[in-house]
């Protein structure tokens, strides 16, 4: 008689729940943020380049135009004629301004830069007695606001027999207490000791060692400053509007004041005015757009192999 024998049955592996749809990935942010996040994107895009398009727009019409179809309306296509109706009137002076302005930016913006590179220089790789209290008085001169000082520069200038000339406007923008503390963040950043050392080994001066090491690796640093400088200065109203009288030294912005201060007196004025400013912003596009490359890039140049 047999008997039979009962075999155990084999375990069974525990059945894991499928992952399902709503399961949130690790690492992806989910889709609600995103929108949130673009929808805000989209908005301060929005708010930020309207004036833009607006002054695009009416950039384009005839004087009439401007009363008759206001807002984003277009009218007749007037653009070319309101550009040469403002470089004509009043024999060209609103050429002289773009002309004052470049003058003021970009030449004031390049002996500024090269100061706070200079100045930013010494305070990160020299040391001396009382550098980080002069420093420091360096970077309060950041808080000060530039109106506040409008008057003691004004009256300076006048005993040095400045006032209305080109020099009342750019000695006082060679002092500019952000550069030099970008420039010394850069330096300190950038700017190997053991580089500059074996510079000063090789027999070069120190004014060598800035000009053909130091300079080149502070590259990004010109850039961003310049900058930064370029665009404060081109639109500089408060300082050219107490130093000048002559409306011939005028910058772009402060003769596109005056012309508005008369519009009401004056109503033809008012395609010029439009048109005119949508030409001032035309360099500070272009700088931009052609220094940004300059600006990012080279970050990392000079560093020790």
């Amino acid at each position: 008689m047999s008997m039979a024998v009962d075999t155990p049955a084999a375990p069974t592996a525990p059945v894991r729940p499928k992952a399902t749809a709503t399961a949130s990935v690790p690492g992806r942010t989910p889709w609600a943020s995103r929108a949130a996040v673009n929808t805000l994107l989209a908005i301060v895009a929005l708010y930020t380049l309207m004036p833009l398009s607006w002054l695009l727009v009416n950039a384009t019409k005839s004087n009439g135009d401007l009363f008759g179809r206001p807002g984003f309306r277009l009218g007749a296509f007037s653009l070319f004629a309101n550009i040469a109706d403002l470089f004509a009137y009043q024999d060209g002076l609103f050429g002289r301004w773009l002309l004052n302005s470049l003058l003021y930016s970009v030449a004031g913006a390049l002996a500024s830069t090269l100061v706070s590179l200079l100045a930013g220089y010494a305070f990160a790789v020299y040391g001396f007695p009382g550098r980080e209290k002069v420093y420091g008085l360096v970077l309060l001169g950041i808080l000060v606001p530039p109106t506040v000082i409008a008057l003691p520069m004004y009256l300076l200038a006048s005993e040095a027999g400045l006032v209305n000339t080109y020099w009342a406007v750019l000695i006082p923008g060679l002092v500019n207490p952000f550069g030099v503390y970008l420039a010394r963040v850069f330096a300190e950043a950038y700017l190997p000791a053991e580089t500059l050392e074996a510079a000063r080994m090789d027999g070069a001066g120190e004014l060598r060692v800035f000009r053909s090491v130091a300079l080149p690796m502070l590259s990004p640093a010109f850039v961003t400053i310049f900058l930064f400088t370029f665009t404060g200065s081109w639109n500089n109203f408060f300082l050219p509007l107490v130093m000048l009288n002559d409306s011939s030294l005028y910058p772009v912005g402060l003769g596109l004041y005056g012309w508005n201060a008369v519009l009401p007196q004056e109503p033809q004025l008012y395609a010029l005015v439009v048109t005119g400013s949508l030409l001032s912003v035309v360099p500070l596009a272009v700088a931009f757009l052609t220094l940004q490359r300059h600006w990012r890039s080279g970050l990392t140049a000079g560093a020790v192999k």
